[in-house]
């Protein structure tokens, strides 16, 4: 198995699934820019606060992002860190794939 650098098999499902939204990889996006509340994240999208506080929530149960409160609002930041551990795996990918095609290359310069 491939190291996940330091991330569970269950960290890498639950990170990939919520990147596999459009939604939330545009409020990951907004939210890695600087902090936003829920509210004027809600405000960029064509649908229900409440929706968006449940993409929020994905994100957050990730670890792509934190909320806090700040008086009557919650602030939402984005979690760089965890896209690098993300990025880091997805690098490592890369390199597995990058040398079966050297090999490939290889063998069929062989003939």
């Amino acid at each position: 198995m491939v190291a996940q650098l330091e991330l569970s098999d269950d960290e890498v499902d639950r990170i990939f699934r919520a990147l596999a939204d459009a939604t939330r990889r545009d409020i990951l996006r907004r939210t890695l820019e600087g902090e936003a509340t829920v509210s004027q994240l809600a405000a960029a999208y064509d649908m229900s606060f409440a929706a968006v506080q449940k993409h929020v929530a994905v994100l957050e149960g990730a670890g792509l992002g934190t909320k806090h409160p700040q008086g009557r609002e919650r602030i939402v930041r984005g979690d760089p860190d965890r896209i690098r551990r993300a990025q880091a795996l997805l690098d490592r990918y890369e390199q597995i794939w990058r040398g079966r095609i050297a090999r490939l290359d290889a063998l069929l310069a062989e003939d």
